[in-house]
C-alpha cells in the first residue's frame, strides 16, 4: 500500500477539521431545495471545457485542457501517485469546509462521462476568485471537495475498461494489486471523507423496470454488507441519492433508475460505504441522439452540484427514503435491432423462419453490427424492430462458414445481409443490413 499522501496536508492547511472523521453537518433549511437544476445547466454550458468534445480523450489531452483552470487560487492540485505506465494521478481540492467529500471518476478507462463533467465543474470552481456565486461560496465554506479525475489513464489511452495489466480496478479493493487501486485507497484513507461519489458509465443498452425505458442515469447507495441493511452511513447516502433523483427527473424525466444493490466485496463503492464514507454511485447510461454523452455530461454536472449543495446545507436530510426506493430498477439490456418473422436463406438449405437480433460494436455510434441471437425472439426488447413477416433474409457469404460443402450461419459474425421479397437471390430488395464493400 502507498504511504499516506500529501493530500492530507492540502486538506488541513486551511481548515483544521477538513479531514476529521468526526466532523458533522449542521442541518439547516436550504435556500432552495433544488437550487442546482438551472445552475447546473448554466455551469454545463458556460464553463464547458470545449477541448473535450468526444467521450474518447487521453490523459494528456484532459489535463492540458484543464491547465488554465488549475492555476486558480481556489484550486489546490496534489500529485498522489502514478498509473502502471507512469501517468501522473492528481487530486484537485476545492473549499476549506469541515465536511470532506471525495469524488473519483473513470476507474474504468472507457467510462469518461463524469470525467468530462468534473472538468466543467473544476472550471466553475476556479472562478471563485473573480466571480462570486452564493452556491459556490456555500460549498467552499462548508465542504472540502477532493476530486480524483481519470483514475485509470492507461485504460483511457485505449478506451478500454481495464488498466494496463488487464485488471478491473473496481475489483481490486481487497488485494490492491494495481497502482491505481493503491492510490485510490491511500487518498481515501488520508482524507477520511464523510461522503463519496463513485462515478461510472453503465451498459448503454440497460433498461429500467417497469416500463423498459432506456436508463440515462442510474443511482445507488451501495450495500456495506451482504445483508443490505441501511445503517447510518448508507442511509445518508440514500437520502443524497434521493435528492439527486428528484432534481434529475426534471432534466431527464423517466430516465433515472436504481442500480443493482447486491453487495460486492471486491468493489470500491461497497467497501467505501463499509469504511464509513456515505457513498453514492452515479452510472451514466445512454440517451437517444447523444453519441458522445454530452447531454449526460450536463446531467452529471447537475447531479453533482445538487449533491454538493444538499450536503453543504444539510438539506438532504429532509429527503424521503421512498424517493430513492421507488426508482425504477436497472433490468436486462435491450438489443439494438431485431428482425422478426423473416425466413433465412442459406444456399443448399431450405429457408428457415427465424428472428435475428444484432448489436452494433458501439451502442451509441452504431457502425458495424454483429449477430447476437437467432431463433424465437418474440420476448426480446429492441431499440429498433423490423417486421419482416413473409420476407426472406439472404446473408452474404462473409456471414457463413463453409466446410465440406456445408454452410453455417455464425453467431457473432459481422452483419451483411439483404431482406428480399423471395428466396431467389435476384428477387426484389426490401432492405439491406450492414455496410457493403
Amino acid at each position: 500500500m502507498l504511504p499516506r499522501t500529501p493530500v492530507v496536508a492540502v486538506c488541513l492547511a486551511s481548515a483544521a477539521l477538513a479531514c476529521s472523521p468526526t466532523s458533522r453537518i449542521t442541518t439547516r433549511p436550504s435556500p432552495a431545495a433544488d437550487c442546482c437544476l438551472d445552475l447546473g445547466r448554466r455551469v454545463a454550458t458556460d464553463q464547458r471545457v470545449g477541448v473535450i468534445e468526444s467521450r474518447r480523450f487521453t490523459h494528456a489531452q484532459y489535463w492540458s485542457a484543464l491547465e488554465p483552470a488549475l492555476r486558480a487560487k481556489a484550486l489546490r492540485v496534489t500529485p498522489v501517485g502514478a498509473s502502471t505506465h507512469g501517468r501522473p494521478l492528481r487530486a484537485v481540492t476545492f473549499g476549506t469546509g469541515p465536511t470532506t467529500v471525495f469524488l473519483w471518476s473513470q476507474m474504468h478507462g472507457d467510462e469518461s462521462t463524469a470525467t468530462m463533467s468534473l472538468a466543467d465543474l473544476l472550471t466553475w470552481f476556479a472562478l471563485a476568485d473573480s466571480q462570486r456565486d452564493a452556491v459556490r461560496d456555500r460549498i467552499a465554506s462548508q465542504l472540502t471537495v477532493v476530486m480524483l479525475p481519470m483514475l485509470n489513464p492507461d485504460g483511457a489511452e485505449l478506451f478500454q475498461r481495464e488498466n494496463a495489466v488487464g485488471v478491473d480496478i473496481n475489483r481490486d479493493v481487497r488485494r490492491l494489486s494495481t497502482a491505481e487501486a493503491r492510490v485510490l485507497k491511500a487518498v481515501r484513507d488520508s482524507i477520511t471523507p464523510q461522503f463519496g461519489f463513485n462515478l461510472h458509465d453503465q451498459n448503454a443498452r440497460t433498461l429500467g423496470r417497469p416500463g423498459n425505458q432506456r436508463v440515462g442515469i442510474a443511482l445507488l447507495a451501495p450495500a456495506a454488507e451482504v445483508t443490505n441493511d441501511f445503517g447510518p452511513t448508507r442511509a445518508a447516502a440514500r437520502l443524497v441519492a434521493a435528492r439527486i433523483r428528484s432534481v434529475l427527473e426534471r432534466e431527464i424525466p423517466g430516465r433515472v433508475a436504481r442500480y443493482d444493490d447486491t453487495f460486492n466485496a471486491r468493489a470500491f463503492g461497497d467497501l467505501m460505504q463499509a469504511w464509513g464514507t456515505s457513498t453514492v454511485l452515479i452510472e451514466s447510461g445512454a440517451l437517444a441522439d447523444d453519441p458522445d454523452k454530452q447531454h449526460l455530461r450536463r446531467a452529471n454536472v447537475i447531479a453533482i452540484l445538487t449533491a454538493l449543495d444538499a450536503i453543504a446545507t444539510g438539506d438532504f436530510r429532509n429527503e424521503q427514503a421512498e424517493t430513492y426506493m421507488s426508482m425504477p430498477v436497472n433490468s436486462g439490456a435491450a438489443v439494438d435491432v431485431v428482425v422478426k418473422g423473416a425466413s433465412v436463406v442459406i444456399p443448399g438449405q431450405s429457408p428457415t423462419r427465424v428472428d435475428i437480433s444484432f448489436n452494433y460494436d458501439d451502442a451509441l455510434r452504431q457502425g458495424r453490427a454483429r449477430v447476437r441471437e437467432i431463433g424465437d425472439l418474440d420476448d426480446v426488447v429492441a431499440f429498433d424492430t423490423v417486421s419482416a413477416a413473409g420476407l426472406f433474409l439472404h446473408p452474404a457469404s462473409a456471414m457463413l462458414t463453409e466446410q465440406g460443402g456445408q454452410r453455417w450461419l455464425r453467431i457473432g459474425s459481422p452483419v451483411l445481409m439483404t431482406l428480399r421479397r423471395g428466396p431467389e437471390p435476384a428477387s426484389e430488395v426490401v432492405k439491406e443490413f450492414g455496410a457493403r464493400p
